[in-house]
């Protein structure tokens, strides 16, 4: 009944379940690869510093994939792209499955390199893909379809860093990410044969250096999204998983069940963001909306860190606190998500796409670089305090974003 079922539905449903099951499998090997790698180099004694340079290579190449994947969407087509994403997954998965003397510094920042041109290939290629599948005067439709994504890969990647914690419990670094790598081959091959030529292919092609946005909207978004992720960033990559781990003692199992909670609320919140930002009325929302979340985020970190300067219930603050940061920073990034397919043109949809990811790539390279080097000199209220400042900045430019929904 089920397989009629969904032979019977219309083939742009049909697209939307197959990019978001690929989007889902890939995410699931991304968030628990992420845990493994920032568990398991500290269990061997890594700095903060020099586990937030494993991921270097993944934040940089990550940028300069978003600013080319764009254009090689809108050629190739966006199944090529996507497809090329999970390849490329498998590939770098299968680097770090040497023996363990094997895995130096350079190493593994060499597979997480292959891993972030993976992960936003297939990122941009999914964000992307909706705009084609939607129809033009469906905006309401359109910012569901794209908070449901957004939403359940987040929910997606939190099981990923709970799974990573357990496979690397159970089944060692190199048992877990041989798993990962044959569970992702077969969705694959599958993939290869499902997806839909060409895609958001453009009717014209563009010409290289159409990858940078002419659009000042675009370009206000992209600076403002650069400072939201970045503020993210800065205490989530390694100062928030090493302190849990530090000062509070937890072990893996611990650390990996809070931070995967916190992606999964985190998703869920996404997933259902259209209804705290208009839906009810039948609006959809502005820069207007995106200037008032992001007023009423700066405020959370900034709460915590004085939590932690007064030493008051730390444990408890700065758990809750960071929970509900993640609940107003899901709406804040479903919020952009919508803005960016919104505003991106119609023909050529993965170029500003590619453009606006490319800043947020950026913004998680920048927290990134910051998570180790202001934990390990200044600590987590520090990165706190950055984090709120970012937010603030990201508001300050979404003031100059078009009012009208």
């Amino acid at each position: 009944m089920g397989l009629v079922s969904l032979r019977s539905l219309p083939p742009s449903i049909k697209q939307y379940l197959l990019i978001t099951a690929n989007y889902w499998a890939f995410t699931l090997t991304d968030g628990a690869l992420r845990m493994l790698v920032v568990l398991y180099f500290h269990q061997l004694g890594y700095s903060p510093l020099n586990i937030a340079m494993l991921f270097l290579f993944y934040e940089i190449f990550g940028v300069i994939t978003n600013l080319i994947g764009g254009w090689l969407g809108a050629r190739l087509g966006l199944n090529n792209t996507m497809n090329i994403g999970l390849g490329l997954q498998i590939v770098a998965l299968a680097m770090l499955t040497v023996p363990a003397d094997m895995l130096t510094v350079v190493y593994v920042m060499a597979a997480q390199a292959l891993s972030g041109i993976a992960k936003d290939l297939n990122k941009m290629s999914a964000k992307s893909a909706i705009k084609t599948l939607v129809p033009a005067d469906a905006e309401g439709k359109l910012y569901q379809w794209v908070a449901l994504l957004t939403g359940s890969k987040n929910a997606l990647k939190g099981v990923g860093f709970f799974l990573g914690g357990v496979l690397l419990t159970g089944l060692g670094f190199r048992g877990a990410i041989m798993l990962m790598a044959t569970l992702l081959g077969i969705v694959w091959l599958f993939s290869l044969v499902t997806l839909k030529d060409d895609l958001g292919k453009a009717k014209n092609k563009p010409k290289f250096k159409d990858i940078f946005s002419k659009s000042q909207a675009i370009n206000l978004l992209s600076a403002a999204r650069m400072f939201l992720f970045g503020a993210r960033d800065v205490w989530f990559v390694v100062a928030l998983p090493v302190f849990l781990a530090t000062t509070f003692g937890w072990d893996h199992w611990w650390v990996g069940g809070f931070m995967a909670s916190w992606v999964i609320g985190y998703g869920i919140v996404q997933s259902i963001a259209p209804y705290f930002t208009g839906k009810r009325q039948g609006k959809v929302p502005s820069g207007r909306a995106a200037f008032a979340w992001a007023s009423y985020l700066l405020l959370i970190p900034a709460a915590i860190a004085l939590t932690l300067h007064f030493d008051f219930y730390i444990q408890v603050t700065l758990i809750a606190g960071l929970l509900l940061f993640g609940a107003v920073f899901a709406i804040n990034s479903s919020l952009h998500s919508y803005l960016i397919v919104s505003y991106a043109s119609s023909d050529g949809v993965p170029l500003d796409v590619g453009f606006y990811y490319m800043a947020n790539a950026m913004g998680r390279l920048m927290g990134t670089v910051l998570s180790g080097w202001v934990f390990q000199e200044y600590g987590l209220e520090a990165c706190l305090w950055i984090s709120s400042s970012f937010v603030a900045l990201a508001a300050l430019i979404s003031l100059k974003l078009p009012h009208k929904g």
